[in-house]
């Protein structure tokens, strides 16, 4: 070979601004570096079959603005934990060893994982078995440890809100309590910053247990004084107090198996059955996930591709790229595995959606 190389992948779930990073991994790389990016397909699935392509100049021109990702992504693949079937059972095998050995016969000087905490997991683990790697913090739920924002969440935050905005005025028409259900597993980032920005009257969220009590009484005393409506912004990981979250079904060939979601239609029944208020219920479910990515997130993906290209020339291998206080900063990857960043109970954003009214339930 003639040329260094990078590996690349995007694992996990999709959203916007993935192809902003395979156009400033490959962008960088070609610029500035004259180094070869090797894309792998559908993330570690690709990996462990050995699907992958060379990545080139004219193949990543025009991705900016898309949605989704060009190589492709999966949200089951794990190298230690692969399943195939036999004699027609099914059964996990590590195969991360035929892993290693891909990276080792494709000369690559890094590989650069991008996505969530699953993903970074499962790169750390590879770092510890002799993997150069690099993290991309990717996901809508902005619950990676260690950085202050992700690439995806601005979309998905958008998204939110301007559905929000929609289903107000529907609600104000027809005197209705609206449920309007969010995505973000564990952590409420997104159900309370879209909840905020829409002017929502109530927000539940999963570090705050919520009480069908106070969810009534905000609806009822609205229609007393006058607002005979209500706009309610319920993350999918909400539970009730000294309840549990709703599992909307079990995905077993997945690291991450459950699945959340539905939690609104339950509290819409509660409503609707106490007072009599009609109520209706929007999932907006993957819609937050998809489109054309929003200016913060083309920008916030470029800047990580660009920081990641500059930590596999100065072989700052197993470090994730991470934004804090407004600066992309490596911090180790084994301080983000295994780990979620939920809202603290002191937040900020927390105080603020209490101060102008907005009830957490």
């Amino acid at each position: 070979m003639s040329k260094r190389r990078v590996g690349i992948l995007t694992g996990g779930g999709d959203c916007a601004g993935l192809n902003a990073v395979i156009r400033g991994i490959t962008k960088s790389a070609v610029n500035n570096f004259d180094m070869e990016v090797v894309g792998f397909y559908d993330g570690f699935l690709g990996l462990i079959e050995k699907r992958f392509t060379i990545l080139t100049f004219e193949m990543v021109s025009g991705i900016l603005t898309q949605g989704g990702t060009i190589l492709g992504s999966s949200n089951k693949a794990n190298p230690f934990e692969h399943r195939v079937r036999e004699g027609g059972e099914e059964r996990c095998v590590d195969v991360s060893d035929e892993c290693i050995a891909l990276c080792e016969d494709l000369a690559m000087d890094a590989l650069i994982c991008v996505g969530g905490d699953g993903t970074m997991t499962i790169a750390e683990k590879l770092s510890r078995k002799g993997v150069n790697v690099i993290g991309l913090p990717k996901t809508i739920d902005k619950d990676l440890a260690e950085t202050d924002i992700t690439f995806g969440f601005d979309t998905a935050r958008t998204v939110a809100t301007e559905a929000i905005d929609r289903i107000h005025t529907t609600a104000q028409s027809h005197h209705r309590v609206m449920l309007i259900e969010v995505m973000g597993r564990n952590a409420g980032w997104l159900a309370l910053e879209a909840g905020i920005a829409a002017g929502a009257d109530i927000v539940l969220i999963p570090e705050i247990p919520y009480s069908i009590k106070e969810i009534i009484g905000v609806a009822r005393r609205r229609s007393r004084f006058g607002r005979q409506f209500s706009i309610v912004v319920v993350a999918e990981g909400a539970a009730p107090v000294g309840g549990t979250q709703t599992v909307h079904r079990i995905v077993k060939d997945s690291p991450d198996p459950i699945r959340l979601g539905g939690i609104s239609h339950r509290i819409a029944t509660e409503i609707e059955e106490q007072t009599g208020i009609e109520c209706r219920v929007t999932i907006l479910g993957h819609v937050q996930r998809g489109g054309t990515p929003t200016a913060l997130d083309r920008l916030l993906a470029t800047r990580f591709a660009v920081k990641a290209m500059e930590l596999v020339e100065e072989r700052c291998y197993n470090h994730m790229v991470a934004f804090q206080g407004g600066e992309t900063v490596p911090v180790p990857i084994e301080k983000v595995a295994g780990r979620q960043r939920l809202v603290p109970l002191d937040s900020p954003l927390i105080k603020t959606a209490r101060s102008v009214g907005t009830s957490l339930g």
